[in-house]
């Protein structure tokens, strides 16, 4: 915050500024409180609150300056100050949003702008408060998909290891001293553990042991393939079309993209965008190449003359049923509905895929477990029970 902003808002509060300076940064041993950063949420609260003050008639000056000193956030606060500043200075909202480009995307500013050169910005805050109100759904949805699988897979993980390196060697430890005849799977559970409990192979003098290796290898193995992705543009392109083909996950993520994309350029078609910059901006949501390409073919259509239907057609990424319902609209000139209709389409696609996913995979792991369990079981009293007859005539 400047001086110029401290007047104003001491001002608007019936107050004089009679002295201000800025304050040095002093080195300190304390950590340092960095700001909060504006969530998602944040900006869903900032566009109703623009939409009910611009119905109730209040000035847009008054209504970012009431959002700035009502806001909890300091990042927040602080960027209403200069977008206050710039709109008060003679910039349009659309240019003052514009400086933030970390907060206020691409698409956020085109339907501003369109609202600006219609006359209505009732109907711009209201189609963001719309689109942000799914997209945060959408997100919640893409964590639920990925945070519960992740946990119980290293629930499972966890536990496998801990029942291979503390319990298992104290069971069949035993078994060794022995003069029985051992199954192969008692010997295959004695192999696994010694594996997981002693030194595999020592790096700087440090030994190396295989519960680490378990551990540790799937982390270094992600961390591998993200900068992979990041230094060749061609790996990328091959693992995302790898990502695509996988079972069950590969559908998940070309209902999750392609559920982005319809989402994004319905609300920018409805805020007046023309189909093809629509188009380009809502491309820009989806961040698989090999569906980033296939996008780009239905630019490529459009520019060409063609109708938006065979363009979707020709990528060979949206079901017959869409690119049906997208010719109809075109045909009655009521494209709008219709893609109301496909993005509800795909957001319960996407909700039913997700469920089936975690249905899918708790059974799976609990299965997993229970083997393991069994494994362990028949490993361990599984000779002891089928030589008892022979140890008992030792004993006597």
């Amino acid at each position: 915050m400047n001086e110029v902003d401290l007047h104003n808002q001491l001002q608007s509060a019936g107050l004089e500024l009679i002295q201000c300076a800025s304050l040095t940064k002093k080195k300190s041993s304390l950590p340092t409180i960095t700001l909060q950063k504006v969530k998602l949420r944040d900006l869903i609260q900032f566009f109703i609150h623009m939409e009910q003050m611009q119905s109730a008639g209040v000035p847009l000056l008054d209504a970012l300056g009431d959002i700035r000193d009502g806001a909890e956030n300091d990042m927040m606060r602080d960027m209403m100050s200069e977008i206050h500043r710039d709109v008060r200075d003679g910039a349009s909202l659309s240019e003052a949003l514009a400086k933030h480009p970390k907060v206020f995307k691409p698409l956020f500013i085109s339907i501003i702008k369109a609202g600006e050169d219609t006359g209505d910005l009732t109907s711009s805050y209201l189609q963001l408060e719309k689109y942000l109100k799914w997209l945060d759904a959408m997100q919640s949805k893409i964590k639920k998909a990925t945070r519960y699988p992740i946990i119980v897979t290293v629930v499972v993980l966890f536990t496998i290891v801990f029942m291979m390196t503390m319990v298992v060697p104290q069971v069949v430890g035993f078994l060794k001293y022995l003069s029985i005849e051992l199954p192969w799977y008692t010997t295959a559970l004695m192999s696994t553990s010694d594996f997981f409990v002693e030194p595999q192979f020592k790096i700087l003098g440090l030994p190396i042991y295989g519960a680490i290796i378990v551990l540790v290898v799937p982390i270094l193995i992600m961390s591998f393939l993200m900068i992979i992705r990041r230094l060749s543009d061609e790996i990328a392109y091959k693992m995302d079309v790898m990502y695509l083909n996988m079972p069950v996950i590969g559908p998940l993520i070309r209902k999750i993209s392609i559920a982005r994309y319809a989402q994004t350029f319905g609300a920018l078609f409805e805020s007046g965008i023309d189909v093809l910059n629509g188009l380009k901006s809502a491309r820009q949501t989806v961040s698989n190449l090999a569906l980033i390409d296939a996008m780009e073919g239905v630019e490529h259509y459009v520019k060409s003359g063609s109708p938006l239907s065979d363009a979707f057609r020709a990528s060979g990424e949206f079901p017959n049923m869409v690119t049906r319902m997208v010719k109809i609209g075109e045909e009655s000139g009521n494209l709008t509905p219709v893609l109301i209709q496909i993005c509800e389409f795909y957001t319960k696609d996407v909700d039913e895929a997700i469920d089936a996913l975690i249905e899918m995979i708790q059974p799976t792991l609990t299965v997993i477990l229970a083997l393991v369990i069994v494994w362990i079981a028949a490993g361990s009293l599984g000779p002891i029970y089928m030589n008892l007859g022979n140890m008992m005539e030792a004993i006597g």
